[in-house]
């Protein structure tokens, strides 16, 4: 008889308890990591959140004490009214800073006020139909030779805020400004910011720094005179036609500080011109009086600091009202 040999058995391969052991522990290392990674991501987002909300908080609590400014503001300036309707100058005492004032607890103010009608208009150039003034246009001609500037800006001006779109001899309208990259238009109204003038093709950053502090952008009113007893010494110049109170800004200031009223009083001021034809024009121009304002707001929140800008008008007649007419966070 045949005798069977035993098939030899198949041998099941057998894994190893230890490569077993490291997957579960990658495993367990990737959940940990995605864990933590969701937590950071939520601790984050809470965080964000109550920074946004202490940020909001703090917002609207400094917009609320800087219209407690323009209040303070608008009693001082009804104040300087009741006492003298005639005539409106620094030595009234508007013009002196307040603060720094704790308003609250933690919440600091300071303000200011300055007479925007002390600077030239650049809206004053040309009248509603878009037609330029001579008078107001020698002016900034000569406002802006003071400065070292060049004065074929009168006509970009002066087609900036025009309606037409015929370009002045020195001026530019919409078939220069199409050109530049990128391309845009003149904006063909009036100026509401004097940081526009930024985007006369070419004026630059330096010359609106030379130029900045003597101009103003305020509704193109015949009624919207200079003020000659707080407009500066460059400016006050630029409508005699020569150097005059500019030569010395230190002395014009403190003959202001000195004078009991308005310094240059109207007689000084005619005085100065040596053309009695252009005084005659200049007259109709300029006023002692003033009805815009900007008031500077600085509050303090912590390490946190916000700074409003509102351009104030002030009626001149009856209770001599003063209403907030623009608002902004920067200055022009």
């Amino acid at each position: 008889m045949r005798r069977h040999t035993p098939r030899a058995r198949r041998q099941r391969p057998r894994h190893r308890r230890g490569a077993q052991r490291g997957i579960a522990l990658l495993v367990a290392i990737l959940l940990v990591a995605l864990c933590t990674v969701i937590a950071a991501a939520i601790a984050y987002e809470n965080a964000m959140s109550a920074r946004r909300g202490t940020a909001t908080y703090a917002f609207d609590e400094a917009l609320l004490v800087a219209q407690g400014a323009e209040a303070l503001a608008a009693y001082g300036l009804r104040t300087v009214y009741q006492n003298d309707k005639k005539y409106i100058y620094a030595a009234q005492g508007w013009a002196k800073p307040v603060g720094p004032i704790e308003v609250v607890p933690g919440v600091m103010l300071e303000a200011s006020l300055e007479d925007l009608q002390g600077r030239f208009n650049l809206n004053s150039l040309a009248d509603r139909e878009g037609n330029p003034d001579p008078v107001q246009v020698a002016a900034f001609s000569n406002l802006l030779q003071s400065v070292g500037l060049e004065t074929k800006w009168v006509g970009y001006v002066i087609d900036w805020i025009d309606w037409n779109g015929t370009p002045s001899p020195d001026g530019a309208e919409d078939t220069v400004y199409m050109g530049l990259t990128p391309p845009y238009r003149t904006a063909n109204r009036y100026i509401t910011s004097t940081s526009e003038l930024l985007a006369l093709p070419g004026f630059g950053r330096d010359r609106y720094l030379a130029l900045a502090p003597y101009v103003a952008a305020l509704p193109a009113d015949p009624n919207v005179k200079v003020n000659i007893c707080t407009a500066p010494g460059k400016v006050l110049d630029a409508y005699l036609g020569h150097p005059d109170f500019g030569s010395d800004p230190d002395s014009l200031a403190k003959n202001r500080a000195a004078a009991p009223g308005c310094f240059p009083t109207q007689a000084d001021y005619d005085a100065a011109f040596a053309d009695p034809q252009l005084k005659a024009k200049v007259d109709a121009k300029i006023a002692q009086a003033s009805s815009y304002f900007r008031l500077t707001s600085i509050i303090t929140i912590g390490s946190t600091e916000f700074t409003l800008y509102s351009l104030l008008y002030q009626e001149r007649g009856g209770d001599a009202k003063v209403r907030p007419i623009l608002r902004s966070f920067t200055p022009d």
